[in-house]
């Protein structure tokens, strides 16, 4: 169960107060020259940020990018953010560009701040405590503010410094970004409108086996696409050739399909798939049904048969959730699953709901981002709330 009965910011007096932030910057940026080349993540924090800079708050904002592994790396600062932020805000967001962190300038910054000012800090992943959860590093950043807000969705799963530790030292609550995922996954599991529509995708089961049991309590019908397809069908009794196998799941496939049969929950595998002999975006490729695969192809999209019986249940359904690429929709001749589910979600009239990670990325490439009903900003934390799962992020903050 999600608890959503935690304060918000709303509940809190945060006028002339110093309000440290955690946001979720962790976004895509070009190797070569350093620019951002999606900023939905940044453009989600701005509601929080500016109901706090309207209600009279010095905002001190924080969050990671990549995994610098503990150690500064001028490739994962957080200056480009502060950039990008400022012109979004169309206000100065001061950088602290401190390898510390929470170092003598940063305490200076932060503590000089005025009602209406904004700084952000470095990446707080420099240093290898914030993983850690470790007590001192938590405790330093607390320090720099009077109230911690938690807006980071998509890093709420994780139990670090600066998602769960500095709860331990202020008064606490959710940012609007965070407060409204939890809500829209918890209507998904406890008050969907019905038919409800689960697709699943990417690559393994074993990354949404929980995920798949907590479903058939609540949804009608599951498709299933992606890498994790071929274990089920090779559970079926199929030869899969050189497709993507978890030999030590196939049992469990089996035992999944035979509790969707029981709980009266249509269970739908591909009927065909796009078999190449390459794992290559050049790779010669063909169609074929799923028990005609080639033993020297590997199957590396759903076919166009899939494809529509896929987009007739999208298209019959209230509610749809999507969580995972239907094929390796970084190769264009292997991308056409992905792009046709996401384009039946945009045509339906149901509550469309993408569950973070890969498929908000394509949704987002494809140009039908705009179409979804809700595109959560945390791949992990989404498929732990579906699991059924509590989040660490979410259980620190201050209850109502």
């Amino acid at each position: 169960m999600i608890n959503l009965k935690k304060k918000t910011i709303e509940d809190i007096n945060i006028h002339n107060k110093k309000v440290l932030v955690r946001c979720d910057f962790n976004v895509p940026m070009d190797k070569k020259t350093n620019n951002i080349t999606d900023d939905r993540r940044i453009r989600a924090a701005i509601p929080t940020i500016e109901y706090l800079l309207n209600n009279g708050a010095a905002i001190i904002l924080m969050s990671h990018l990549g995994r610098p592994n503990g150690e500064a790396n001028p490739k994962y600062s957080l200056e480009p953010i502060a950039e990008r932020l400022s012109q979004l805000l169309d206000k100065t967001v001061v950088f602290s560009n401190d390898d510390e962190v929470v170092g003598s300038k940063t305490k200076e910054l932060a503590k000089d701040l005025q009602p209406g000012q904004i700084m952000l800090l470095q990446n707080v992943r420099y240093r290898s405590e914030e993983e850690k959860n470790d007590e001192a590093f938590s405790k330093s950043l607390a320090e720099l503010g009077e109230i911690y807000v938690n807006d980071a969705f998509g890093t709420a799963h994780r139990a670090h410094s600066s998602t769960t530790g500095v709860a331990d030292y202020l008064p606490s609550a959710m940012g609007y970004l965070i407060a409204k995922e939890a809500k829209v996954i918890d209507d998904l599991l406890n008050n969907p409108k019905k038919p409800f529509v689960s697709i699943l995708g990417g690559a393994k089961v074993s990354d949404k086996i929980g995920v798949i049991e907590n479903l058939l309590n609540v949804v009608d019908t599951i498709l299933i696409g992606g890498g994790m397809s071929y274990t089920f069908i090779k559970a079926l009794g199929f030869e899969i050739g050189n497709s993507l196998l978890e030999q030590d799941k196939v049992e469990l496939a089996k035992d999944l399909m035979k509790k969707a049969k029981e709980k009266g929950v249509e269970f739908i595998l591909p009927v065909d798939v796009v078999a190449a002999y390459e794992f290559d975006a050049n790779s010669e490729h063909k169609t074929v049904t799923i028990e005609e695969i080639p033993s020297n192809m590997i199957g590396l999209d759903i076919g166009e048969k899939t494809n529509k019986l896929f987009a007739e249940k999208i298209l019959s359904a209230s509610t749809v959730v999507w969580n995972g690429p239907m094929g390796v929709f970084e190769m264009p001749a292997f991308a056409k699953g992905t792009k046709q589910v996401a384009e039946a979600m945009a045509e339906s009239n149901a509550t469309t709901v993408i569950g973070g990670g890969d498929s908000a990325a394509a949704v987002e490439e494809l140009g039908y981002a705009d179409k979804m009903s809700y595109i959560l900003t945390g791949g992990g934390a989404s498929l732990e709330l579906l699991e059924g799962k509590t989040l660490p992020g979410i259980n620190a903050i201050e209850d109502k």
